[in-house]
């Protein structure tokens, strides 16, 4: 005979038994029939067997990398495919005009690695970035790792950044110039009628190819070669006439799009620090919302001055590899705002630091971006974690079959000048081949095999 307490926990056993089945059944499993008289043996195997797993992250090792590189994006773009032994794929890029050897390179640093590990491997990489498109490898990694680690747990990227401050992301449009200021006004206003609440302009030199007697520069001044001469040593200067010129496009355009709007302004081209204040302080009635390198990034004195001098919002940072040369620009109150670009300045932990370390002495954080969608929704997750953003840039709004590149966020990816935070797994995308195979550079295959990168004959310590 069972005692009372003996036969309570048996039904307790059978109605949870009964109950388990059920669930089990309402997830397409056996039949109610089936599961009445099948034994508990077999249906503890069924469970075992059939039971949804995504990913067992602690055993996820990294077995391949491989690059799609596309063009007219409208930049060239290398694109980062990472697999795993689990099935999981994770996916990044290189910076817009880098090299994929900057990428593949790093592939076999990370065989066999646990991708969910990313700071790690960051660590691991990190010495071979640079500035600008150098960084592009370590970066584009960095992005896939996110994705597959996200993948992995099942959490967005930005939940594994901290969780975030937004729903969705302020863009800022930058707009195809025109040597007309009156058709350069009609075009920053079509952006603003598109519902873009940010707009930048590039207002440069280069404008003013050709024309005579506006241009202070030595004779036989060559417009390509002195591009690659910084700007201290070229010994160009603006006229006062180039400066009423360069005014009188942002005059054209304020005039169309009003004062409610930011204006923030790019490309001046390779001159003086003098000639740089002059054009600033003809600037200031425009009320910009900053001008963006007016000298290289790295000149940190000529910057202070720059930015003591003028009225005028001071921003630079797009070609900037890694925390500290930000923190050097930010200590010196060297500028009024920093603008890192992900795909160099680290990838998204390293420019989330960058960000809270500029919070943290009263700097914002405006990003830069001009690359596919990848990149696109690597910058959403960052932008969504980082307290002080302002806006991200958009390079690619002419661009009819840019968003169909991927598939996972909601479509379109851009609403009125807004991108929704994607809540989706890691990056929250997944490539479309038609498209990509589409809009591969010419003579370039989709994820061709890179086995001849797979050996690392190198000692990459950096200490003894």
């Amino acid at each position: 005979m069972k005692s009372k307490l003996q036969q309570e926990v048996g039904g307790c056993d059978r109605k949870a038994t009964r109950r388990n089945m059920l669930q089990t059944a309402g997830l397409g499993g056996l039949s109610l029939a089936a599961m009445h008289s099948a034994p508990v043996a077999a249906q503890v195997e069924y469970t075992t067997q059939n039971v949804r797993r995504s990913s067992r992250p602690s055993d996820l090792k990294i077995t391949d990398l491989r690059i799609a590189f596309i063009h007219q994006a409208p930049m060239r773009v290398p694109i980062i495919r990472i697999d795993t032994n689990q099935g999981i794929t994770g996916y990044g890029e290189v910076r817009d005009g880098g090299s994929p050897k900057y990428a593949l390179m790093l592939k076999s640093r990370i065989l066999g690695e646990n991708p969910c590990n990313v700071e790690k491997l960051f660590k691991k990489i990190k010495q071979f970035g640079g500035h600008s498109r150098q960084a592009g490898g370590v970066c584009g990694v960095e992005m896939a790792l996110w994705d597959l680690a996200g993948k992995a747990y099942g959490v967005p990227a930005f939940q594994m950044l901290g969780g975030k401050y937004r729903d969705k992301i302020r863009l800022y449009s930058d707009t195809t110039i025109s040597r007309d200021p009156d058709e350069y006004a009609r075009r920053m206003k079509a952006r603003l009628d598109m519902g873009y609440t940010f707009l930048k302009m590039d207002i440069g030199i280069n404008q003013l190819r050709g024309e005579r007697d506006i241009i202070t520069a030595p004779l036989g001044f060559d417009w390509a070669r002195d591009r690659d001469t910084a700007h201290p040593f070229t010994a160009i200067q603006l006229t006062d006439k180039a400066i009423d010129r360069l005014v009188g496009y942002v005059a054209a355009v304020r005039e169309q799009i009003g004062y409610e709007v930011p204006l923030a302004a790019d490309h001046f081209g390779h001159f003086s620090v003098n000639s740089a204040i002059r054009l600033a302080k003809a600037l200031t009635p425009y009320q910009m919302a900053w001008l963006e390198d007016l000298v290289p990034w790295q000149y940190t004195e000529l910057w202070q001055q720059i930015t003591a001098a003028v009225d005028v919002p001071t921003l630079t940072g797009e070609d900037i590899y890694l925390k500290e040369p930000f923190m050097k620009l930010i200590e010196a109150r060297a500028v009024d705002m920093i603008q890192p670009d992900l795909a160099s300045s680290g990838g998204l932990l390293e420019t989330k630091r960058i960000g809270d370390y500029a919070e943290e002495h009263g700097v914002a954080m405006a990003m830069h971006f001009a690359g596919s969608p990848i990149s696109f929704m690597a910058n959403l997750h960052c932008a969504a974690a980082t307290q002080n953003f302002i806006a991200l840039e958009h390079h690619s709004v002419d661009v009819d079959w840019w968003e169909d590149m991927v598939t996972g966020p909601m479509k379109p990816l851009v609403q009125d000048g807004f991108a929704a935070v994607p809540d989706g797994p890691g990056l929250g995308i997944e490539i479309v081949e038609d498209v990509v195979r589409e809009h591969l550079m010419p003579g370039e295959e989709y994820f061709a095999p890179t086995d001849e990168w797979n050996t690392n004959r190198a000692n990459d310590r950096l200490w003894s």
